[in-house]
């Protein structure tokens, strides 16, 4: 599995098969599936990384991150300051 840019059908948000999402550009392993969880956006949502350097993230505004793979500096999108399933965990 990759996760993938939003292009107007995110294919991975409903998607909770077991498994690893890997960068799309490089395979470094990103996000666990057992982290998943539904969210109203049209990306897929996960609550921690496989690594911790999976990712890397930059404050990109108040409450709004930018988020990179950790390898190659691939966009993977947005975390968002206290969104998620419980108070402080954070959206990928």
């Amino acid at each position: 599995m990759s996760f993938c840019s939003f292009f107007g059908g995110e294919v991975f948000k409903d998607h909770f098969k077991p498994g690893i999402y890997v960068c799309s550009k490089c395979d470094h392993e990103l996000f666990s599936s057992r982290s998943k969880y539904e969210h109203s956006s049209p990306w897929p949502a996960f609550t921690e990384t496989v690594h911790e350097n999976s990712v890397s993230k930059y404050k990109e505004r108040p409450g709004a991150y930018k988020v990179k793979c950790g390898k190659c500096g691939n966009g993977l999108g947005h975390e968002f300051v206290n969104d998620g399933p419980a108070k402080g965990v954070s959206r990928f």
